[in-house]
């Protein structure tokens, strides 16, 4: 064999399994499509030295995996954007608002969607993280919709409506069509008290950015362990030898194979000597469509209007914004209005997305100094930005989720559902675990 383990995909899962068997006496190959490595961490910085986050940037003091992963490359977690002073914006449908805690709700509003956070909150303490399968009610619980399930313990619209803006914040797909059970199953994961909370999910960000997370993997494994440039064409499983062959008709081999590949572009490769069984798991597998747009001004100006930077858009073609550092401000298009914002010129969609900030931030948001893009929908190594799960999608696809068929090895943000760098750390060292332990 030419190597022991071939890992495809040098995102933070890939890495970080590489990284694991090389440190346990693997001879493992590293092949990646593009012509860096980091998957959907990116960053770049600006004349001033400040960073710029394109990519994943923010995480929670429950992912510990990635946390540990950060410790051991010698980088640093400081506080994010929930911390940072000023109150919520809301560019609603007619009307914007500055304040915390849904301030265009009325009272019955509040009362009723604290009553529904606390059943959502009992109901995740039923589910197991690991194990959603098994839960007694499994079926009625994937089945449902999170705004279905919303109006059937008689929370009101606006309730509704408050849990799908923060949906449309986050880039994933709306509470009509995500499964209440994939949402009880993440909030297990993070043992959060109730709905998704940028305070649990997102209080923490690596200092020195979070592509360096996947730079000093890499520069750690060395240039010789690592393939760039080089697309899969396909993959052949057996237990006397595994083949891939990418994309320029060379063919490696290994004993064992580690796909680190997002399930999107996953389909793309031929994949064969795996179970029809796992294949049908993997297939089932969705991601939610999304882009990114980040902001750069000379400072954070908002401040001193008593904004913080976290912005709900009910209309526009961006969904939310948090800010990453002083004066950078990021922004998620989600899946509903991505087809506005891929349609659209370039030159004219920065205008808009421009008069969209202004809007929700006032004129001074109309002179930024830098606008970045990045398609993560379209882009053909990604084809995605986090995991979605449509009502029926969990139990579609089963108890394979996140499981080996060794020689056969899964791992990447797709394969968990806790935050997708946390995710793909988790799997990633998870996937280089049992492949060590298999020999």
């Amino acid at each position: 064999m030419n190597h022991d383990v071939i890992v495809l995909g040098a995102g933070l899962a890939g890495l970080s399994c590489a990284r694991d068997l090389a440190r346990g006496g693997t001879d493992v190959l590293v092949v990646e499509a593009r012509h860096r490595v980091g998957g959907r961490v990116e960053q770049t910085a600006l004349p001033d030295g400040r960073l710029v986050q394109l990519g994943g940037e923010v995480v929670g003091p429950f992912h510990t995996a990635y946390a540990g992963l950060v410790a051991e490359l010698g980088l640093t977690l400081v506080p994010s954007f929930p911390q940072l002073p000023g109150e919520e914006t809301w560019v609603l449908a007619g009307q914007t608002m500055v304040g915390d805690g849904y301030p265009w709700m009325s009272d019955a509003d509040r009362a009723s969607y604290q009553k529904a956070e606390a059943e959502f909150a009992a109901l995740t303490v039923t589910v197991d993280p690991e194990d959603p399968w098994s839960h007694p009610d499994a079926t009625v619980l994937d089945r449902l919709s999170v705004g279905d399930w919303l109006r059937s313990i008689g929370a009101t619209p606006n309730v509704v409506r408050a849990r799908d803006l923060f949906m449309l914040a986050l880039g994933a797909e709306s509470v009509e069509r995500t499964s209440l059970l994939s949402d009880l199953r993440k909030e297990a994961a993070a043992g959060a008290p109730g709905f998704y909370s940028y305070d649990v999910w997102e209080c923490q960000r690596v200092s020195e950015g979070s592509a360096m997370v996947a730079l000093r993997t890499a520069d750690e494994l060395g240039p010789q362990r690592i393939r760039l440039g080089a697309p899969i064409r396909s993959v052949s499983i057996a237990p006397t030898g595994c083949t891939v062959v990418l994309g320029t008709g060379e063919t490696l081999t290994s004993a064992a194979v580690v796909s680190a590949v997002p399930v999107g572009p996953l389909r793309d490769i031929q994949l064969t000597g795996v179970s029809t069984e796992r294949l049908a798991s993997l297939d089932r597998q969705r991601h939610a469509l999304a882009a990114k747009v980040v902001f750069a001004y000379p400072d954070s100006f908002w401040e001193t209007q008593g904004q913080n930077g976290d912005v709900f858009f009910e209309t526009a073609v961006l969904g939310g914004t948090w800010v990453q550092q002083s004066g950078i401000i990021s922004a998620l298009v989600p899946p509903e209005r991505l087809a506005a914002f891929l349609t659209t010129s370039p030159r004219v969609l920065q205008g808009e997305l421009i008069e969209e900030m202004a809007g929700a931030l006032g004129p001074k948001a109309r002179t930024p100094q830098e606008v970045y893009f990045r398609r993560w929908a379209t882009d053909p190594w990604t084809r995605g930005y986090i995991t979605g799960w449509r009502p029926g999608d969990v139990l579609a696809v089963g108890p394979l989720h996140g499981t080996h068929e060794p020689p056969f090895y899964v791992c990447g943000s797709d394969q968990w559902v806790c935050g997708y760098m946390e995710g793909a750390v988790r799997t990633g060292r998870a996937a280089a675990a049992v492949a060590l332990a298999h020999g």
